[in-house]
């Protein structure tokens, strides 16, 4: 999921977003949303290539060639221009802040929203459980999900979803805190209730 992104990442992002959009409309705008986020995932693969982007000692035009050898006949002309003129500019360096700005702008153009969502383990969600998450987050935000997995080794069991800066912990651990502070303040009671809740 995207993260905070900057001002100057932004702008960028608003203007490559401008581009293909007058290129070739929402289909366009898709397109140069998977080449940005292939060109995020090799820059974040590659601890060199990230230092190499964003030192102020490499020689600006040095490192608009290496930019054309890397992703050109990878990616659209419209896509290495961007990288050209970011290079220009002494921005390389942000290409990953822009890639995560971009991925908003599309996410706002098509009406999406990202949600990480964390297991013990990671894994790919379970159909049923990934439609229920679908449904309560589309509910919820009127906003079709897409939702990424990761692993939680700290979790017991359960579930946690991130969207945006809000985290829904569903996690066992969680819901044993609750128990615990719900038994604490109404007294032994209620457990019966209590537990039954936990277990259903």
């Amino acid at each position: 999921m995207p993260a905070q992104v900057d001002e100057v990442a932004n702008v960028y992002a608003r203007s490559l977003f401008q581009l293909a959009e007058k290129e070739g409309g929402e289909a366009r705008i898709g397109e140069t949303a998977d080449e940005i986020d292939s060109i995020a995932e090799i820059i974040r693969a590659d601890a060199k290539l990230r230092e190499f982007l964003a030192s102020p000692i490499v020689d600006g035009a040095e490192r608009g060639a290496a930019i054309k050898r890397i992703f050109g006949g990878r990616v659209s002309d419209l896509t290495v221009r961007f990288l050209l003129v970011v290079n220009e500019h002494a921005r390389a360096g942000h290409l990953l802040q822009i890639a995560d700005a971009y991925d908003l702008l599309v996410q706002e153009r098509f009406g999406r929203v990202e949600v990480d969502v964390f297991t013990v383990d990671g894994g790919a969600l379970d159909a049923k459980v990934a439609a229920s998450v679908s449904q309560r987050v589309k509910a919820a935000f009127g906003k079709e999900p897409v939702l990424h997995s990761y692993a939680d080794p700290h979790m017991i069991g359960g579930i946690k979803l991130r969207v945006g800066d809000q985290l829904i912990d569903g996690s066992i651990a969680t819901r044993l805190r609750r128990l615990t502070r719900s038994l604490g303040e109404r007294g032994q009671s209620d457990v019966g209730g209590e537990l039954g809740k936990f277990l259903s």
